[in-house]
């Protein structure tokens, strides 16, 4: 036997996505369908060799259902992600709406598998935000070896974290760069991101961070462990896809750069490639279409008594969102109901 699957946004960056991976991970489905909103009825969307038309989200009945996994806003997310819950539907949700709800397991697979048994709270469980997924799953294992005092992190985001429209304002700004008449103002960012790098993610908050650099705060401390201080810097960059973060890393004891190495190679879900030589690293456009996160650069630091600097880049469509949300689904998968 194997699952009922809803993908709910299935017309979306995100929700084809998911449908690819599913079908990549060969997820064991008895029956898939693609939800999208009334004015994308009947869009066709790709599950492996199959084409699947998107049906109504607000006429659905998600009793029956095992599992919806949501790549909606947070409104939409508040009215139907309730309704799926309440028919006996788990719902992985990759929006913001429930991350930091304290009856809401937030989970990266590799770091907290235990809190998928706080689904029974609400039937709900909360997707990170796609900075801090790939972030944690750097740092958890680290952090079991030598305790994480503190994390100063900058991030490199590409546009795809701000959906299609980032993606298609970077497309046409790069082109009417070139093209007399086709120049571009900025609509979806706050000022030209083609040739350009934009420090500011999501709105600001009252102390002068963002509200991305918030999350990034809130749900390491929510998955890892509440102790660690954290202190972001995000940064929108021209690049379509893959997200890329320099960590500094602050320990209580000593870690050496060669042990920290042989850590992560053996930890879940992180490929290190670590080579001092040119190209010895991995750049955003190497890792898209990848499942894991990738390490280089690690390196001590000199500054402080217990510190390491390292680099990490990862497919902010697949580890930030998409791939993640699946994996919780074999989680709960395995964990909870046990078929397929």
């Amino acid at each position: 036997m194997g699952y009922k699957v809803a993908v709910v946004g299935a017309t979306g960056n995100v929700g084809r996505e998911m449908l690819n991976i599913l079908a990549e991970r060969q997820f064991p489905v008895d029956e898939i369908v693609a939800l999208a909103s009334r004015k994308s009825l009947g869009t066709e969307v790709s599950f492996g060799d199959k084409t699947l038309k998107t049906k109504d989200l607000d006429t659905f009945d998600f009793t029956g259902f095992d599992i919806a996994l949501f790549a909606i806003g947070s409104s939409a997310t508040k009215t139907y992600a309730p309704r799926a819950a309440e028919a006996g539907c788990l719902v992985i949700d990759n929006s913001s709406l429930y991350r930091y709800d304290p009856e809401i397991p937030l989970i990266v697979p590799e770091v907290n598998p235990q809190a998928v048994h706080d689904y029974r709270n609400k039937m709900i469980i909360a997707n990170p935000n796609c900075s801090t997924a790939q972030m944690v799953v750097a740092l958890k294992p680290l952090h079991d070896r030598a305790k994480i005092k503190r994390v100063v992190v900058s991030t490199y985001q590409s546009v795809s974290g701000a959906g299609k429209e980032g993606m298609d304002e970077l497309w046409d700004q790069t082109k009417g760069m070139y093209v007399p008449g086709q120049e571009r103002d900025p609509s979806k960012f706050t000022k030209q991101i083609a040739f350009n790098v934009i420090p500011h993610i999501d709105v600001f908050m009252e102390d002068g961070t963002t509200k991305e650099e918030w999350k990034m705060v809130v749900e390491t401390k929510k998955i890892v462990d509440p102790a660690i201080k954290v202190t972001a810097t995000c940064v929108r960059v021209p690049v379509f896809v893959g997200h890329s973060e320099a960590i500094n890393i602050e320990f209580e004891e000593f870690l050496d750069e060669d042990e920290a190495r042989d850590i992560l190679r053996e930890a879940p879900g992180i490929m290190v490639i670590d080579k001092r030589e040119d190209g010895g690293y991995v750049t955003p456009v190497e890792c898209v279409g990848d499942f894991a996160t990738f390490i280089s650069r690690i390196r001590q630091d000199g500054t402080v008594e217990n510190g390491l600097n390292l680099w990490c880049v990862s497919d902010n469509l697949r580890k930030g969102a998409a791939l993640n949300a699946v994996q919780i689904a074999e989680l709960y998968g395995r964990e909870i109901l046990k078929k397929g």
